[in-house]
């Protein structure tokens, strides 16, 4: 194809071009072979780089910026702005060359960080789109030279080279002009930054009136001396909501700080990640990041709510499996009258109007069983493990995709499988490796190994998880996932030398580490929220349900798990 070519030209006289091949565009060092006639050439208007519709570039209607930043140098470095430019900052190209573009934040060249009404998610949203090496389009406010504020719709691409390499970054800017009040800012500001100062001979000199006496023990705290755009952006922004919380009570400053909304969203964003606020988003509207971020962290507001569906699903049963796919629930054989095990499958789906038990009409179901266990794999298929069948204990698997226009259970065979059992745990880690855990054997034998077997792969095989010590043996505990791949196991009935108890102890083990092992987590590993006065450990228990109750789906470092045993008691666990 042929190449359309623009000059760039530097106010330093290093000249470079600007390429484009198809949707892509290449910025290059002209070579030294260039024709003696075109260097030091002046820069006319008509050079600039033609813009197109509904792809890399776009049309505008009003004079455009055009910036290129060197992005394999660090911080990004302008390496050429144009005309248009330096006509609307009101900043010259050798003032401008080698910084980074974030000085158009600043209301005053020698200000040393970015105006207040500057948005930081925004500013945010421009550095993940740096980092990660993908486009940016956005309005984000900035200033001229002299301190005149401007909206700049900003669009930033990258420019890869043949190695799919992130070689420059391009940026268009169209201003116009900010109509905003520049006396607003976004956070409140408070000229008395402290109850006391000093006076000219260096002496503190209370404004309150009290004695020199009195406040002979007192200090000025320094961190209150940070401006409030410092105190939230850098520092409040960067706890947890719970942290946040708790800071709130420390003095009235703080505390407007930390009733902004805009900070609390920040904080929720950092915790949990962007995509879990995104999808949250919504629920803002009638609740507020604040309460939103406590009844999440939480236990002060969840309460019980009888939920009435159509359907039901018959006949009658216990010891089945249960789990979610999506927001559907899925429900999956157990005990039927005397003792019969039960092969059905049945789904809610929790997203219809009017919710209702379904029976799943499939070509072939599994042996009738009870005591096993249902996971969730991918999102839309499920997994049988294990269970008390007409014939004894079983060790077999099946795999049943939901939105199969005929689902059909499958069984899955590969390498010798664990022993046969039941009342053991399961669950699927990276969404498609099943882990089991424990259970009973035939015999009555409490188990404590633990298996593996990745579904992904054309002939799964088992593989089980060598530790050098494992939790003692049991049966009746939970198994939950979190931080991709890590397990925590609670509960459950545990071998105690000759005896089998109920147990109240926490497990976690990181299947990722090069030598996985378990080790078992202290009482102070239990939270108690935000209003909590201490640690509370829940009552042993068995025949439970404990889930991954918040932080970022893609990489976190904790969970929460709640747990409900069969006392009806509602724990949670922060990791």
């Amino acid at each position: 194809m042929a190449k359309k070519e623009a000059e760039l030209h530097q106010s330093s006289g290093k000249r470079q071009k600007c390429s484009r091949r198809g949707d892509y565009s290449m910025v290059a060092e002209e070579e030294e072979e260039e024709d003696e006639g075109e260097v030091g050439g002046e820069e006319e208007e008509g050079d600039e780089l033609p813009l197109r519709t509904g792809g890399f570039f776009f049309y505008p209607t009003s004079p455009t910026s055009f910036v290129v930043s060197d992005a394999q140098e660090p911080d990004f470095p302008i390496i050429y702005v144009n005309t248009v430019f330096e006509n609307f900052t009101g900043y010259r190209a050798d003032e401008v060359l080698g910084r980074n573009c974030r000085f158009l934040q600043y209301r005053d060249p020698r200000a040393q960080r970015r105006h207040p009404l500057v948005d930081p998610v925004v500013v945010s949203d421009i550095r993940r789109c740096l980092e990660q090496g993908i486009e940016f389009q956005g309005e984000l406010l900035n200033f001229r030279k002299d301190g005149t504020p401007l909206v700049n719709r900003l669009k930033l691409a990258p420019i890869h080279d043949d190695d799919g390499i992130v070689t420059h970054i391009i940026g268009i800017q169209i201003f116009s002009e900010a109509k905003i009040d520049l006396n607003c800012v976004s956070y409140p500001v408070f000229k008395e930054k402290c109850s006391q100062e000093y006076d000219q001979t260096g002496e503190f000199t209370p404004r309150d009136g009290s004695s020199p006496l009195m406040q002979q023990h007192q200090e000025i705290c320094g961190i209150l001396q940070l401006s409030d755009e410092v105190l939230a952006h850098n520092i409040l922004s960067r706890l947890t909501p719970r942290d946040v919380a708790s800071l709130g009570s420390a003095c009235r400053r703080i505390r407007q700080l930390t009733n902004n909304e805009h900070l609390r969203k920040l904080v929720c964003q950092n915790a949990w990640g962007r995509e879990v606020t995104g999808t949250l988003e919504r629920m803002t509207k009638k609740l507020g990041w604040s309460r939103l971020a406590r009844e999440l962290t939480t236990l002060e507001a969840v309460h019980w709510k009888k939920f009435t569906v159509g359907g039901a699903v018959e006949p009658s049963r216990c010891n089945f499996s249960a789990c979610a796919a999506g927001n559907r629930l899925v429900l999956f054989g157990g005990e039927g009258v005397n003792m019969q095990p039960m092969d059905d499958t049945f789904v809610l789906n929790l997203d219809a109007a009017n919710p209702e038990w379904r029976r799943v009409s499939v070509k072939s179901s599994p042996p009738g069983r009870w005591g096993h266990t249902l996971s969730c794999v991918n999102g839309s298929s499920l997994v049988v493990f294990g269970g008390c069948g007409r014939q004894g204990l079983l060790n077999d698997v099946f795999v049943l995709d939901l939105d199969a226009k005929q689902p059909t259970w499958k069984e899955v065979s590969g390498g010798a499988p664990p022993l046969p059992r039941s009342w053991h745990s399961s669950c699927t880690v990276e969404g498609s490796k099943l882990v089991v855990s424990g259970g009973c054997t035939d015999a009555g034998v409490l188990l404590s190994d633990t298996y593996l077997l990745d579904l992904t792969i054309e002939n799964p095989t088992w593989k089980e998880i060598p530790t050098s010590w494992a939790p003692p043996s049991r049966l009746g505990h939970s198994l939950s996932v979190y931080g991709r791949t890590k397990l925590l196991m609670f509960g459950g009935l545990a071998k105690s030398g000759h005896l089998k108890l109920r147990s109240g102890e926490a497990y976690t083990i990181n299947l990722d580490d090069e030598e996985p092992r378990w080790r078992q987590l202290e009482c102070s590993a239990y939270g108690g929220g935000v209003g909590a006065q201490s640690a509370v450990v829940p009552p042993p228990r068995l025949d439970h349900v404990a889930i991954k109750a918040n932080a970022d789906f893609d990489d976190c470092s904790g969970c929460d798990a709640f747990g409900i045993g069969s006392d009806g008691q509602l724990g949670h666990m922060s990791v």
